[in-house]
């Protein structure tokens, strides 16, 4: 199973510099699981609401491709990879924890911070 999400090409930037930065997302999944389908959920929920046409998912089923498993150094499923902005950041299970999976991706660092999508609130 393979999916792409919306890019926006060429930003005019490198990978991972300023707000307009294109994301390069691989989820590694086992079949159609729940879980698996679940994280994919997920993920495109995320990416529309943080990364607004900016990224591009591909999906890889480990059950069709076993032999990628031990090359891309996957241990348990489901996982996502961020390949671009680099360096490379994975992030085990099946996303629902939105807040944890921003900071994974690195697309907010902390609360309060400044993140990929421009400065964060803070209200207090």
């Amino acid at each position: 199973m393979k999916g792409t999400g919306p890019s926006s090409g060429t930003s005019g930037l490198d990978p991972g510099e300023g707000p307009r930065a294109e994301w390069t997302l691989k989820l590694y999944v086992a079949g159609s699981t729940t879980r698996s389908v679940i994280a994919l959920e997920n993920l495109r929920r995320i990416c529309e609401e943080h990364l607004e046409g900016r990224y591009t998912i591909e999906v890889i089923d480990l059950s069709l491709h076993p032999e990628l498993a031990q090359s891309n150094q996957i241990l348990a499923l489901p996982t996502l990879v961020r390949e671009l902005p680099s360096p490379i950041r994975k992030i085990i299970g099946d996303l629902s924890d939105t807040e944890r999976v921003l900071v994974g991706l690195d697309v907010r660092t902390r609360p309060g911070q400044a993140d990929a999508t421009g400065p964060v609130e803070s209200h207090g």
